[in-house]
């Protein structure tokens, strides 16, 4: 055989090896990010040039949730693929007290249990190495904090992860215990961001698992006074946003995912890397406006579950196209598997991977999703409630009152004309799925107070 064709045979499997390496994979959640918070989701007010970048890269569902209205919830969710009533972590950490309301939570789990089998040890398992870098909010107090640590839970680095669920302020000195303050002044979001490029920088060589939920835009709400100022000057007139501290403070999200974007393309990782940006609930209705969805974070309705979600996948997805089917958080665990060829489901997963819906629009096998909330909420006004979802409608069930609420999602997002006393049928058959599935996932309903 030639000399050159005994060298090419030589070197082959090498250059296989690096054509096949696993993608990196980035996970962005922002804190209390509302449905319409983006310009790519229609607000007007707000900027995010970055962040409508990667939904014209990539695929913009127009039909995501959150697996809670609020935040412990869904980041457990997350980070498991189940539903918070199958974890029995329901409300967020450590929830608010209730001895004068009617009915009292069931004896919730106030963290995650270190029994999971978490995204990131399925990632360390398969030899990338893992990161969180922001909010965690799933560990039971400060004693509690290394035990409860996200190094317990796959990460190798965590920056910034402990039991608080806001920063003492978004300007250092942070307050925050597991991260060390910048300079004086020195903007949180900038902070992470930067680390987030320090990380990807460090371990470009290798795959790597970047989680990163930001503190932004949860309050206390903040931003940089010369961007505040910007917002300040912008026309309002007739916008439902108006609120220019908010609107910096999603700016500073923005500029984050804009600055990881470019270290990825300086690093040529680009075209193999993964990103999810998503929120963890709907917006606080005091500082921003949800609507058409009903409501905010903390509420039974639409506002408090809709959020942006938005997936790019490099040379696999159709750039700028939008998808409507319903999806939830539970659905990232096992879609981040399957794309990165690990076949390491656990034998109980509720979500179901988007993989096949992304790459060949083939139509999810599921009808319905589901939500339990069997505790009280000040911000969104929330009594005790289980919702389903399923085909265009919504089913909300209130337990202070045994009442039912439903609504056509396609004629009414607004969740603005109750169906439920004149469509008995759809009616019945949503609230037989929710009980059925209230009892396959154990769910801890309230008692009375």
């Amino acid at each position: 055989m030639p000399l050159f064709w005994l060298i090419l045979l030589a070197f082959a499997p090498l250059s296989f090896g690096a054509s096949t390496r696993p993608p990196n994979v980035i996970v962005v959640l922002v804190d209390d990010l509302g449905l319409t918070d983006l310009s790519c989701y229609g607000s007007q007010f707000y900027e995010t040039p970055n962040i409508d970048q990667l939904a014209k890269d990539g695929v913009k569902f127009t039909q995501a949730y959150s697996s809670s209205t609020v935040c412990s919830p869904t980041r457990a969710a997350l980070l498991t693929g189940k539903y918070p009533a199958r974890l029995h972590l329901t409300d967020w950490i450590p929830g608010y007290p209730s001895p004068a309301n009617k009915l009292k939570s069931a004896d919730w789990q106030k963290f995650l249990s270190p029994n999971e089998i978490t995204l990131a040890q399925q990632f360390k398992s398969a030899g990338y190495t893992t990161a969180l870098i922001g909010k965690w909010h799933l560990s039971p107090s400060e004693k509690e904090a290394d035990a409860f640590s996200p190094l317990k839970y796959g990460f190798d680095l965590n920056i910034g992860g402990c039991h608080l669920g806001q920063p003492g302020s978004f300007f250092s000195p942070y307050k925050i215990p597991t991260l060390t303050d910048g300079p004086s002044g020195e903007f949180l979001t900038d902070r992470e961001s930067a680390e987030a490029v320090k990380f990807i920088t460090q371990n470009q060589s290798k795959p790597f698992f970047l989680y990163l939920p930001h503190y932004a835009v949860h309050q206390p709400i903040a931003g940089k006074p010369e961007v505040i100022k910007k917002f300040e000057q912008k026309d309002t007139h007739l916008l439902k946003h108006n609120n220019a501290t908010y609107a910096a403070l999603i700016s500073s999200v923005d500029d984050s995912l804009g600055r990881i974007r470019e270290t990825l393309q300086k690093l040529k990782l680009s075209d193999n890397t993964i990103i999810i940006f998503t929120s963890d609930n709907g917006g606080l209705t005091k500082v921003t406006d949800n609507s058409p969805a009903r409501a905010g974070k903390g509420s039974a309705y639409e506002g408090g579950v809709r959020v942006p979600f938005i997936v790019y996948w490099p040379n696999n997805t159709t750039a700028n196209s939008s998808d409507a089917t319903p999806i939830q958080t539970i659905d990232i665990y096992p879609t981040l598997l399957e794309m990165s060829g690990l076949n390491s489901l656990p034998s109980v997963v509720d979500g179901l991977s988007l993989a096949s819906l992304l790459k060949s629009h083939t139509a999810l096998a599921r009808t319905d999703l589901f939500w339990h909330y069997p505790h009280y909420h000040s911000s969104g006004g929330a009594t005790p409630h289980s919702a389903v979802r399923s085909g265009d409608y919504r089913l909300v069930h209130f337990y202070e009152d045994n009442r039912d609420e439903l609504y056509n999602l396609a004629t009414d997002p607004s969740e603005a004309h109750d169906l439920a006393v004149t469509d008995y049928e759809t009616r019945n058959r949503l609230r037989s799925k929710l009980d059925g599935w209230l009892k396959s996932v154990d769910a801890q309903p309230p008692k009375l107070n």
